[in-house]
């Protein structure tokens, strides 16, 4: 799908708010609110907009550690990263899971959870136990300096 500066600012603009209503939305982009919504459905049929969701405050909620793990496999094969990665989609905990290279690790997983003894929890009955994980590495985050999930568009 070939985007122009409405669809651009269209999402820019749901990216800041996806409650923000048609109207509004209209307004802001300077079209009228048909046109608006076929393109925010055009949009979403495409699969350019995959979804919206609603921005939790995770030390509201108690979990106020937040760690990065570097994980290595023991075997580089389909089959072995396969098992790990349904595994640990499964882990409410594991935020982001991704497969790295230029490290002495294969996986970066981002956890958030309550404490410490949470996270060894995690750690030691969950994540090590998966099949064909042979090292971990920890790093724990003291401070969010950027936080966003807005695409550049």
């Amino acid at each position: 799908m070939k985007l122009d500066r409405y669809d651009r600012r269209i999402l820019e603009e749901l990216q800041q708010d996806g409650r923000m209503s048609n109207q509004d939305l209209a307004e802001r982009i300077g079209l009228s609110p048909s046109p608006c919504l076929r393109r925010v459905r055009a949009l979403e049929e495409s699969g350019i907009i995959d979804g919206y969701r609603a921005h939790l405050d995770s030390n509201k909620l108690g979990l106020s550690l937040m760690a990065l793990i570097h994980i290595a496999m023991d075997r580089h094969t389909p089959e072995r990263f396969a098992n790990f990665e349904s595994k640990i989609n499964t882990l409410p905990e594991v935020l982001e899971c991704l497969l790295i290279t230029g490290q002495d690790a294969d996986y970066q997983v981002k956890v958030v959870v309550r404490d410490m003894e949470a996270y060894q929890a995690l750690l030691l009955n969950k994540i090590t136990r998966i099949e064909g994980v042979s090292g971990v590495h920890s790093s724990f985050v003291m401070r969010r300096v950027v936080d966003k999930s807005a695409l550049p568009v």
